[in-house]
């Protein structure tokens, strides 16, 4: 026994790897159960109970948080829509999509991106001149500061 594990356990951690490391890189891929026990070389029963006790949750759950994780990712970085993303990800439903990623994001996918989207850039001149301190005790922005008029 080296380190206090046997070496069953390190064969049993070992293929799970294997097979959570298959889950990583073809997260976009149509997986199941008999495909990823075969990457671990155990049955079918055998991996989910393996996978989540040496993981915390089930290998179907991996996968969905995986594939949310890539969405988040690909709503907030890219200019796809959500449906594009839905199936880039691996799923093969928007419904299930939805709600998987509502599940486990709190939100919807349109939501995430309506309150994740990064702001517009602004010059920074004009953070500094909205943001400088006030000697007037509080916290103004410019336009407070001076007084606005209309064109002509």
């Amino acid at each position: 026994m080296l380190g206090g594990m046997s070496r069953a356990t390190e064969e049993s951690n070992r293929a799970m790897l294997r097979a959570r490391d298959a889950m990583d890189r073809a997260y976009d891929q149509p997986l199941d159960i008999p495909a990823l026990a075969r990457i671990a070389y155990v049955s079918e029963a055998h991996f989910i109970r393996t996978f989540r006790a040496t993981f915390g949750e089930t290998p179907h759950r991996y996968l969905q948080r995986r594939r949310v994780e890539r969405a988040m990712y690909l709503l907030l970085h890219t200019g796809r829509d959500v449906t594009d993303v839905c199936y880039a990800v691996g799923f093969s439903s928007l419904g299930t999509f939805s709600r998987t990623f509502r599940q486990i994001v709190g939100e919807s996918p349109s939501e995430y991106r309506r309150r994740k989207a990064p702001a517009a850039a602004v010059p920074v001149c004009f953070t500094k001149a909205w943001t400088r301190p006030s000697s007037f005790g509080q916290q103004t922005s410019v336009l407070d500061k001076q007084q606005v008029r209309p064109a002509p």
